[in-house]
């Protein structure tokens, strides 16, 4: 059996928010979720983004997982499993109609904690 735990929900927005990071990869700014009460990490494009639409325009639910292949069976993989600065590793798939992201931790932190 996989074992997955709830990370977080992002959310689009346009609105620049408190402590956001730079992706320069993905060119989004990022909240970290962790410092939110319910759990939302909140996500503000450039115009120039390289993410798909469908992740841009749609929520995701995030999960913590102990590896990324196993969740890409059966799925449509949106954005194929890269690292976040030297702590993630991520990756973004379509399944049951809906948008998740599976993060395999390389080591704890966030950008700048």
């Amino acid at each position: 059996m996989r074992k997955y735990e709830f990370d977080h929900v992002g959310i689009t927005t346009t609105e620049p928010q408190p402590e956001e990071n730079w992706v320069e990869d993905s060119k989004v700014w990022v909240t970290n979720p962790r410092k939110h009460p319910e759990h939302i990490e909140f996500l503000r494009y450039r115009e120039d983004s390289t993410v798909p639409a469908a992740v841009r325009d749609n929520p995701h639910v995030a999960y913590r997982v102990e590896a990324l292949e196993p969740y890409l069976e059966d799925a449509e993989v949106l954005i194929p499993p890269f690292v976040v600065g030297d702590f993630l590793e991520v990756t973004f798939v379509r399944k049951h109609g809906m948008i998740f992201e599976y993060m395999h931790y390389l080591k704890e932190g966030w950008f700048d904690e």
